[in-house]
């Protein structure tokens, strides 16, 4: 990139701020950090992000993009679910309510995805998609990552995410693959 951008992330997570950060050093990445985001209601990862992004255009100067963000896990097992519904189906305890949910499984497949929705000013709207394959892990293992990493292992590792930690994250992840579709579309 040749230009410097500046993106507000329409998120109150910093845990998706930082490892963006990470990703895309050469862009200007904030948090919008207001405490009224819309309710999540699309049926897909581009819907929610895509609102969360038209609601951070609200709140963002003309400057920069505003960014809407959704992610989630799709285990085989539970037939692709929770998916769009993973941070209300998690509620807080994304590991323990995982592991529960396949007690009994065989396939302990799944999948990362994450999709990001850049929306400037003059209504110009950006879309990157990324995702990471492997499996859940019977117990937890590690100390970085959020979420899921704690029991994710990717395909082609036989350590979970929170074991690779957060410069392995910052190469590979579901977030990683998107944040540099999305810079490559700037």
């Amino acid at each position: 990139m040749t230009d410097r951008y500046e993106l507000v992330l329409a998120s109150g997570n910093r845990h998706k701020l930082e490892e963006l950060r990470r990703v895309l050093p050469d862009v200007e990445l904030e948090l919008l950090g207001r405490e009224d985001p819309p309710v999540e209601d699309g049926e897909t990862y581009e819907a929610n992000a895509r609102l969360k992004a038209e609601w951070g255009r609200l709140h963002t100067s003309a400057e920069a993009w505003a960014v809407g963000e959704d992610s989630g896990i799709e285990a085989a097992a539970l037939g692709g679910a929770p998916g769009v519904r993973t941070a209300r189906w998690a509620a807080g305890e994304p590991v323990a309510r995982m592991l529960e949910a396949l007690a009994e499984a065989t396939d302990r497949g799944a999948r990362y995805v994450c999709v990001l929705v850049a929306v400037a000013a003059d209504g110009r709207e950006l879309v990157a998609r990324g995702a990471l394959d492997g499996e859940i892990a019977a117990r937890p293992s590690g100390d970085e990552g959020f979420g899921f990493d704690p029991v994710f292992v990717p395909v082609g590792e036989t350590r979970t995410v929170a074991d690779l930690g957060d410069a392995w994250k910052t190469e590979h992840s579901h977030r990683a693959r998107a944040a540099r579709r999305l810079a490559a579309l700037l």
